[in-house]
């Protein structure tokens, strides 16, 4: 018998074994279209970011020819700029760009780690009660304290924290329930909103409008110190971030499936967890509770991406537009009256907010 032919019937005796080079050519071209569409949709948000920082730098009162603004950032490479320009550039739009670009990627961020962790598209720091708080804890350095400027930043991300440590001690029962996590963030989010309200009807008109500047998120006054601040705080969770997020997609299929894929399921979840919230705070410290972006980044982002996982990178890039977006239009909607950035974000976010909680209970994941 030769060889040649005991080689045939050895093929032909395993069954499926077309079928499963088939199957297995499918797999290879599902994952390399899904790799090419997050590239381009991370490209193309990448772009969108470049677009908002041009225009938040050359439109305004003062409008700056994009030149101009070039020759302000690169100093003397492609020649000198105006006074003025390094004035409305460095001193002025600058800062603020920044903070309103840096605090979005990390509300955008942080509402995906909490939508991933938990399993539901409603979680975000916004309604599980870190904002309120962040928010509580200004309020008293305020009114109660009397400090001012980064001191209640400070004060703010304190208090994001304590709260976020209330929240998981309180929810857990031999481990952390994503819906008990939520249901006891909504109630310490409402206790802690009549401690805000009852602070705020308490006070001096004057030092409650200071107080309700804060609560409405606001990037007007933000400077270097601002801007810097934030962007030293979110070096080390970044990539903090990057690592720790590696089995975040096998979290998703729950608990018995990643214990079964290897992953330590509680202690990841409370490192992802102490991230996400790290983010949200960092990002309220620095620009206030703005409402909604932490909420819609993650959907935005994974439509985008047709659901391909977590999206953590395209989500924290729709903050990252969302935010100076919201601002520029803040500022210049009504010529008259200038917007906080939580009253824009506010007014897209509610609507956004109802067509969820539609969404989810019409798909009977409501709980």
């Amino acid at each position: 018998m030769s060889s040649h032919g005991t080689a045939r019937r050895a093929e032909a005796a395993q069954p499926g074994t077309a079928t499963g080079e088939a199957a297995r050519a499918i797999v290879v071209e599902v994952r390399r279209r899904g790799r090419r569409r997050t590239y381009a949709v991370t490209g193309a948000l990448a772009l969108v970011v470049l677009a908002a920082f041009t225009a938040a730098l050359t439109l305004g009162e003062f409008h700056l020819p994009l030149t101009e603004v070039i020759r302000s950032l690169t100093g003397p490479l492609f020649g000198k700029a105006s006074w003025e320009s390094d004035f409305f550039v460095f001193d002025v739009r600058l800062p603020r760009v920044l903070t309103a670009m840096l605090a979005g990627a990390a509300f955008g961020l942080s509402g995906a780690l909490f939508q991933s962790l938990i399993r539901n598209p409603l979680a975000s720091p916004d309604v599980i009660g870190i904002t309120s708080g962040a928010s509580a804890a200004a309020v008293v350095c305020v009114l109660v304290l009397g400090l001012g400027g980064l001191a209640v930043s400070f004060g703010a991300l304190v208090g994001a924290l304590v709260t976020a440590t209330l929240i998981y001690v309180l929810a857990w029962r031999s481990g952390v329930s994503g819906y008990r996590l939520v249901l006891v963030g909504i109630g310490i989010a409402a206790v802690l909103s009549s401690l805000i309200s009852y602070l705020m009807t308490t006070a001096r008109i004057v030092d409650a409008q200071r107080a309700l500047e804060w609560l409405t998120g606001n990037l007007d006054g933000r400077t270097w110190l601002h801007a810097g601040t934030l962007a030293l705080c979110l070096a080390p969770l970044l990539p903090a971030t990057a690592v720790l997020a590696r089995p975040l997609a096998a979290l998703q299929f729950g608990d018995d499936t990643a214990t079964g894929l290897g992953v330590r399921v509680t202690s990841r979840r409370l490192a992802l967890l102490t991230v996400a919230v790290a983010l949200a705070a960092v990002a309220t410290a620095a620009a206030g509770p703005v409402p909604f972006v932490a909420l819609v980044g993650a959907p935005v982002a994974r439509g985008l991406l047709r659901g391909r996982g977590p999206a953590l990178t395209a989500a924290a890039l729709v903050g990252a537009v969302l935010m100076p977006v919201s601002d520029f239009v803040g500022r210049h909607l009504f010529a008259a009256t200038e917007l906080p950035v939580g009253v824009v974000t506010g007014a897209v976010g509610a609507p956004y907010l109802l067509f969820m909680l539609a969404r989810t209970n019409r798909s009977g994941r409501g709980g």
